[in-house]
């Protein structure tokens, strides 16, 4: 175990990783997902797709932003944050936040959501401007009435939503 870094020392590589936002294809990006993220899988399809690497090229955390799954938010104008993942390098999260709305911005959308677990404390989505709105969804897919059962693999609690935008 290593002791505080002496100030005056020269530095030989950085205290925080030096992060840039790169281009990455949905299939890379859901390998990533499928590979780190704590409760959710591979997402079906995007409207925007972004990764942020590292001085070594190498892959730190992947966003993808996709329709709202929620009906009442699909207006056209709305897109949600479908997966963020990352390795825990600092800042990442926020970077890929931010780097997703400019973005979905440019391409003309007024509003971007996403949801986390009520576990999850939201600052990196408070770094990137992102305000929350509230509790929202949770609950089962399937609705065995309809003849079409559904295997829930994603957590059922409440969630909460964070809205950047309009």
């Amino acid at each position: 175990m290593t002791g505080p870094r002496d100030p005056a020392a020269p530095a030989t590589e950085p205290l925080l990783p030096s992060l840039r936002v790169t281009p990455i294809t949905l299939r890379e990006a859901n390998a990533y997902v499928a590979a780190n993220h704590r409760h959710h899988g591979e997402t079906r399809g995007c409207i925007v797709v972004c990764a942020c690497s590292d001085e070594h090229d190498r892959i730190r955390g992947v966003g993808i932003v996709g329709r709202p799954v929620a009906r009442l938010l699909q207006d056209g104008y709305t897109a949600e944050v479908t997966r963020l993942c990352t390795d825990g390098a600092p800042n990442a999260c926020s970077m890929l936040y931010r780097a997703l709305w400019r973005a979905v911005r440019a391409l003309g959308y007024l509003r971007l959501v996403t949801y986390t677990l009520p576990e999850e404390g939201g600052s990196s989505l408070r770094a990137a401007g992102f305000k929350l709105i509230g509790e929202a969804g949770g609950g089962s897919w399937d609705r065995p009435n309809t003849g079409r059962p559904r295997v829930d693999l994603h957590p059922l609690q409440e969630k909460l939503r964070w809205e950047l935008g309009a």
